[in-house]
Parts: structure tokens; sequence; C-alpha cells
């Protein structure tokens, strides 16, 4: 069973810049907390644990408690800002969720084993998509899909309907089609004959005795123009 997580949370009633500078130096960071039919609440909450949250294997899937006057409510991390020098949170969206209501979430998709068409065909291995779409309930939401790239050989592919799911818990929203990964065949560029190389180094000189030879012919023409008329 799940470790329960419980983040504690205070009713916030002023807003603004001050009041969200004011809190970041007490360690607790501005927070809203909204859906499941319910009121949207301003809050404040501990930097620190929605920072651990957000680095825990679950990530912002983590189910954990809202304890907000007495009471606990259940959520998740919706959505989160960070400063980009610092890297420090500056605010967090909190979704509130009904346990026995199915909600969707984005879960990561991690691959393993080394592809055999890379290992003996000498081809690139490319990730496509590193998530797919689920519906399932807020108690059920997997860490991540694990899929095993070792047979894939050069051409062929991962999709998301390779993606083994319990589909009595949960149902697969991405296309099933959706290419998760691949190998393909390494790129090589052909050589260019050696006459072929030679014609294009020389190619640029053609140009350049065109316009010196229009410099001395517009030279000759500026001469003769130079020349006085021949009295009579």
């Amino acid at each position: 069973m799940a470790e329960k997580i419980v983040v504690e949370a205070a009713p916030r009633d002023s807003r603004g810049k001050n009041e969200a500078r004011r809190l970041r130096v007490t360690g607790k960071v501005p927070a809203v907390l909204y859906g499941a039919k319910g009121d949207s609440l301003s809050l404040a909450v501990s930097a620190k644990q929605v920072g651990q949250i957000l680095r825990s294997a679950s990530g912002h899937n983590t189910l954990f408690q809202v304890a907000l006057g007495g009471k606990e409510q259940p959520a998740i991390v919706k959505d989160w800002q960070v400063d980009p020098v610092t890297g420090n949170l500056l605010h967090v969206d909190l979704l509130r969720v009904a346990m026995d209501v199915r909600m969707r979430v984005k879960v990561p998709v991690h691959t393993f084993g080394e592809a055999q068409g890379v290992k003996v065909q000498g081809g690139v291995f490319e990730t496509v998509t590193r998530e797919v779409e689920i519906e399932c309930l807020p108690g059920e939401i997997p860490t991540e899909f694990r899929l095993d790239v070792t047979n894939l050989m050069i051409g062929q592919a991962l999709r998301a309907g390779d993606i083994q799911l319990d589909t009595a818990k949960m149902k697969l929203v991405t296309e099933a089609e959706r290419v998760i990964a691949h190998v393909v065949a390494l790129r090589v560029e052909e050589e260019k004959p050696a006459d072929a190389v030679a014609a294009e180094g020389a190619a640029p000189a053609e140009p350049e005795v065109i316009k010196k030879g229009k410099k001395e012919v517009e030279g000759e023409e500026g001469a003769e123009a130079e020349k006085p008329e021949k009295k009579k």
C-alpha cells in the first residue's frame, strides 16, 4: 500500500507579488486548489513538500491529501511555475479529485534493453513519444510504463498500443498507433565521383573571370570617352 502523503495548507487572503515574496521567505508558495465540483481556494503550501512530490518517482501524478481546516482533500499537482534562474518553486495549481471518478492523466513511458537493430544491424534508435494519456481512477495511476526494445530491428517500431495495460482498471486515450520508439537506418551520404568534386571546385572561377572581363571592357570604354575630339 502506498504511503499516505499529507500537504499542510493555509488560506491565503492577500494576493500580489509582495504577498508571494513574503510567503516564499517563510518557505511557503502560493497555490490554488480547484476541481471535483468544489470551490476554488487560494492557499499557501510548503514549497519543500511540493518539491519532494514533484521529484518523486510518480512526480506530478502523485496522489496526496491537502490538509486544510481540520479536513483532508485528495489532490494531485496539475501545474506549477519555477523561477528560470534559481529553480525555486513560484506557484502551484492543485487539482482536487474524486476517488470514485475516472480522470485523464499523462504517464511517462520508459524503454529498456538494447535494440537488435542497433547492436546487429548498425541502425539508430530513436525515442519519439515520452508519455501517453490514460483514463483511470485517481488511486490507480501508474508511476510509469516500460517497454522492452530488445527485439526491435531496422524499420520496426513500438507503439502506444504495445503498452500492457490492465484494461479492467485503465483505458488508453492516446491513439494506439502513436509511435513510442523505433530503429531507423543510419543515413550515410554517398561520396561523389572525383570529376564531379573537381567540377564543383572550379565552378566559382567562371563568374570571377566574367566579372573581371566586364571591368576591363568598362575601362576601355571610359578611356575612349576621355580622348579629346580632333579639331578639323
